[in-house]
């Protein structure tokens, strides 16, 4: 029988075993052959499929969105509107992130900084201590 066992493509993605299961049990992966004795063999479409997910998640896709794009992705062209509004959503909810960082930076430098000009207490814990 051809393919790869996981533990061998566990090593090769860089991803867990228990997480190449995973992903088959949700149904990122289709149902993975299997040899003689029930052990995955993992062909070059499964590995390739493994590169996408994980190329999906590094731009912060969740597996529902990655799950989406995957189904998405066995019509490219029709498919382009479709994932076009996913990745702009995505932009969307980074911009709000990268906002609630920057206030959050503010904030602690605010605390920081009280800490820094302070001989009693601690500015930091009395800050957390306040209500929003």
């Amino acid at each position: 029988m051809f393919g790869t066992p996981i533990g061998e493509t566990a090593k090769m993605t860089g991803l867990s075993v228990d997480t190449l299961r995973y992903y088959e049990k949700i149904g990122l992966l289709p149902r993975v052959a299997r040899d003689s004795g029930g052990r995955r063999r993992y062909d070059q479409a499964d590995v390739s499929r493994l590169h996408f997910i994980q190329r999906a998640q590094r731009c912060d896709f969740s597996l529902d969105e990655i799950r989406q794009l995957l189904e998405l992705r066995s019509c490219r062209d029709e498919a382009r509107p479709a994932v076009a509004r996913l990745t702009a959503h995505k932009l969307d909810d980074i911009q709000r992130r990268l906002t609630d960082l920057e206030q959050l930076q503010r904030e602690l430098r605010q605390l920081h900084e009280l800490c820094q000009g302070s001989n009693q207490g601690c500015p930091i814990l009395e800050g957390l201590e306040q209500p929003d």
